[in-house]
């Protein structure tokens, strides 16, 4: 596990230690070219905020969208 993903992991237990509801996401399998490993991680806090990265720009922020929309 990389710093970003641990960093990853303190930033969501800050959040839900706050009150704040989080999304976790991991990259769990891969092919072809990929941008980021297997187990890399992202939070997404209940407002938006994005900590860490699974992918490419367009997927992490499909990700984000659909969080705020599906709570």
């Amino acid at each position: 596990m990389d710093s970003v993903d641990l960093e990853v992991l303190r930033k969501s237990a800050e959040w839900l230690a706050a009150g704040r509801r989080v999304l976790l996401v991991t990259v769990v399998k891969t092919w072809g070219s990929s941008p980021r490993p297997p187990g890399a991680l992202l939070a997404v806090r209940d407002d938006g905020h994005v900590v860490g990265s699974v992918s490419g720009g367009c997927i992490e922020d499909d990700i984000v969208e659909r969080s705020r929309r599906e709570g």
